[in-house]
């Protein structure tokens, strides 16, 4: 153990953390979750983060993370007409998915047919709105946003890891300076209610299905992707298996999907972590227990945030996924599936809701079927 390990570890649990829970309040609120159901889903996931994290990286000896699915929550925040019980039903479907994913090579195989175009233009769309309201915040509170945006970019030309952070350190007290936020923090722990799951066809095909196909597609595939870069082997079945069970259990206290990391995971698998890679899975189990101590103070956490203004919240969380729009945007412009990915797109970014079924659904399945006809044509 070196004290590089413990800081490079450290920082992934703040940067993952700090960077999108604000993005995780959001889909709480669209869900109409109340502040102990908003604890207890903070709560299971930073559990699910520290079992997952500390079981594989210990039994397979290499340096992988989990996360939750912080582009999954931003599908979330854009749900409507919905609850926890029929989303935590949602979410145990998703969790299915993944553990068949793991255990069954023909869904893998399925799943992979999906072109990565229209699954990058399905994120776009979801993320769109999310993003745009970072702009849609400025009006009316003009001396609280405009200076983040600008100390955002600014601090993003040297590192876009800790831009998001320090609009969310300087946010807080600038609101406070401006009489806009009045934090107080309050002890105590969640209620850890059970949810009892309610399955709708509706949510399946809505919530389930673009939830599986958004973590996978933008979490789960990337992460795999950092693994191979740093020269490790990749465990897929086992990663996948793991973190679909945990997702599956996380569902009834109404937490949505735990996955492989992919833009933290790159702290933890680099030299800067330790100089012997075969040393680096020890990042993981100080990792898990980071994220074991955020967990006791979730309550306090989500009544801390509660009291900030409404456009902080939607500036930090449409700070926090411009990055993974740019990339999902950049991703579906590339390839010879340029309208389908378009149609994709804009289909996902309408919020159409279609038969009780959201828009990701029908977003995709306009470009599939686009892309069917255009390949019937050629």
């Amino acid at each position: 153990m070196r004290i590089s390990v413990i800081i490079s570890a450290l920082v992934a649990v703040l940067v993952g953390f700090g960077g999108s829970v604000a993005v995780i309040l959001a889909a709480a609120d669209a869900l109409g979750a109340s502040e102990g159901q908003k604890a207890t889903w903070i709560t299971v996931l930073c559990l699910s983060m520290m079992v997952t994290t500390g079981f594989l990286s210990i039994r397979q000896r290499l340096p992988i993370v989990t996360a939750w699915s912080t582009p999954g929550a931003a599908l979330l925040a854009g749900v409507s007409t919905t609850s926890m019980e029929v989303a935590a039903g949602a979410f145990l479907l998703a969790g299915a998915m993944l553990v068949a994913t793991g255990l069954i090579p023909a869904v893998e195989r399925a799943v992979a047919r999906i072109p990565s175009e229209i699954a990058s233009a399905m994120l776009a769309g979801v993320l769109f709105s999310f993003v745009a309201q970072a702009a849609l915040a400025i009006p009316g509170a003009e001396s609280l946003v405009l200076p983040l945006l600008v100390l955002f970019f600014v601090v993003r030309v040297f590192s876009p890891i800790w831009a998001v952070l320090a609009v969310l350190g300087a946010g807080v007290p600038l609101a406070m300076v401006l009489g806009m936020a009045h934090p107080v923090w309050q002890g105590g722990l969640p209620p850890m209610q059970v949810i009892w799951p309610q399955f709708q066809a509706g949510a399946a095909l809505g919530i389930a299905v673009p939830l599986y196909l958004v973590t996978m597609a933008s979490q789960n595939l990337p992460g795999f992707a950092v693994l191979r870069a740093a020269g490790y082997p990749v465990p897929g079945r086992s990663i996948l298996t793991v973190t679909g069970l945990a997702s599956a259990m996380s569902a009834l206290w109404g937490a949505h999907s735990t996955n492989l990391a992919a833009i933290t995971a790159s702290i933890c698998t680099g030299p800067d972590a330790h100089p012997d890679a075969s040393k680096r899975w020890l990042c993981g189990p100080v990792y898990a227990l980071g994220y074991g101590v955020i967990a006791l103070v979730a309550m306090p956490l989500v009544l801390l945030f509660a009291s900030f203004p409404s456009a902080l919240i939607a500036v930090v969380a449409g700070l926090a996924l411009l990055g993974p729009f740019i990339g999902s945007l950049s991703a579906a412009s590339v390839g010879g599936l340029g309208a389908p990915a378009a149609v994709t797109f804009v289909v996902t970014a309408s919020n159409l809701s279609l038969l009780g079924v959201g828009a990701p659904f029908w977003g995709l399945l306009a470009g599939l079927t686009l892309a069917g006809l255009e390949r019937l044509r050629g």
